[in-house]
């Protein structure tokens, strides 16, 4: 069987691969695809086939795809060209013959006001009007996007955020990428949408108290408005459309967009989804390696 991996010079597309040589998926079985040829280098030292490829340079997908038994189409980077490219994607599984699409999509993408979703919503729906057996995996928050956290809090002793009570289901990239991996290797996963979490969902004093944890210090979580918050973001040299992308997504935690924390990933990975703690503590091993 060819598993074909897009976004594999990225973090959660490299740690797929690395998944799936863990479940002992032939090397030679795997295509990592990616625009860095540089990033993709480990990979082909380990014998897996690698090849660059570009969402916007549909000439480079379609020879890329050739002959997948399985393709994951990890979701694009840049906030507006996701549709377009993702459309370039699945029209060349289409041409190439593609067997089987798994794509990583967002938390309840088709009925949920996260600024995120209209996006992903409409490769959803581009998905099912391709004509090919689809899995989604509407992956919440991953717990590295916090990581930077670390850094602020370490210097202010502080958490700002205008997400209220609200609560995040995150998981690690790795957590993700485990069943992602199982996903892309047995059977009885066509048509299905996974709605992906971690087993619990954590407040912000709680993502306060790890930090705090972590650093060896006391850390509070400090709850502003939005307005606030946005003040905060611009005198931090944040430009309007950061801004204003920030406080819109602390809104969606606030109303409850990121809290729903299901069973399912654990199911698929075997294991209990790493904590908020643990993960932070991974994030940070990394960093200072």
């Amino acid at each position: 069987m060819t598993i074909v991996v897009t976004g594999a010079s990225g973090h959660l597309g490299r740690l797929v691969v690395e998944s799936l040589l863990e479940k002992g998926v032939a090397p030679s079985d795997i295509r990592a695809l990616g625009r860095s040829e540089e990033k993709l280098a480990h990979l082909a030292s380990r014998g897996v086939h690698t090849a660059t490829i570009d969402f916007d340079r549909p000439e480079t997908l379609a020879p890329a795809f050739e002959g997948a038994d399985v393709l994951l189409l990890v979701s694009g980077s840049e906030p507006g060209g996701r549709v377009a490219q993702h459309k370039n994607a699945i029209d060349a599984a289409v041409a190439a013959g593609v067997g089987r699409i798994v794509y990583t999509s967002a938390p309840h993408a088709t009925d949920t006001d996260l600024v995120l979703a209209p996006e992903h919503k409409a490769t959803e729906e581009l998905l099912a009007a391709s004509g090919l057996p689809v899995t989604i995996l509407r992956n919440n928050w991953y717990t590295e996007n916090y990581a930077g956290q670390i850094d602020i809090a370490e210097k202010t002793g502080e958490i700002v955020a205008s997400v209220g009570d609200g609560r995040v289901a995150s998981a690690t990239r790795k957590d993700f990428a485990e069943a992602t991996a199982v996903v892309l290797t047995t059977d009885g996963h066509d048509g299905a949408v996974y709605e992906l979490s971690g087993d619990r969902a954590w407040a912000f004093d709680e993502l306060a108290d790890a930090i705090g944890n972590i650093l060896g210090r006391d850390v509070v979580y400090r709850a502003v408005t939005s307005d606030e918050h946005a003040e905060i973001l611009r005198a931090a040299g944040l430009d309007d459309g950061t801004v204003g992308f920030v406080v819109a997504l602390d809104a969606n935690i606030r109303d409850g967009a990121l809290s729903d924390a299901a069973p399912t990933l654990s199911e698929l990975i075997g294991r209990p989804t790493t904590s908020l703690l643990d993960g932070l503590k991974e994030t940070r091993s990394v960093v200072s390696a």
